[in-house]
């Protein structure tokens, strides 16, 4: 009986070894045989080497340091040409020159003054006052205009003189 087992084992190991996969084999080795055997090898990497940063101890293109550099270098900076911080703030030089509307003009004698509203306010200037962020003071008052002149500094601190001026708005009624 063992010898019955052992044989029936052996027939029932050699029908599962057919080729099942038989056609898929002989369809991949023809779609195959074109193609290179070998795989080319990738290229070579290069080691990173970092960069060291040595600008560390440069002093700031943009900082007040580098300001401070060029201003004491330059001469010209300290002109005649500079705002007078002494002197009291008038209350139109607490509003952005853009925020301010001129909405009139009045005389009196051979004066002549304008009507500047800022915010719900109306303040009445004439020539020799100031106005604006930018040290700002008329030179003078026309029928449709307000002309002033502004003090603006750059970077290296330098002061110049920028002219500017306030047209007079139509009033909706």
């Amino acid at each position: 009986m063992r010898g019955v087992l052992i044989i029936a084992g052996a027939l029932l190991l050699a029908s599962c070894g057919g080729e099942q996969y038989g056609d898929l084999k002989d369809e991949l080795n023809r779609l195959t045989k074109d193609l290179p055997r070998k795989v080319e090898p990738l290229p070579v990497v290069k080691p990173y080497e970092p960069v060291p940063y040595e600008a560390a101890s440069l002093p700031d293109p943009f900082g007040p340091a580098k300001i401070e550099l060029v201003t004491k270098s330059n001469p010209v900076a300290s002109s005649k040409l500079r705002p007078d911080e002494k002197r009291s703030r008038e209350p139109l030089e607490a509003f952005p020159l853009e925020s301010l509307k001129m909405v009139g003009v009045l005389q009196q004698g051979k004066q002549t003054f304008a009507l500047v509203k800022a915010d719900a306010s109306l303040y009445r200037v004439k020539a020799g006052n100031y106005m604006g962020q930018n040290f700002g003071r008329i030179t003078e008052v026309t029928e449709s205009e307000v002309r002033l002149r502004e003090l603006v500094q750059d970077a290296a601190g330098d002061w110049s003189e920028r002219p500017s001026s306030l047209q007079l708005q139509e009033v909706s009624r």
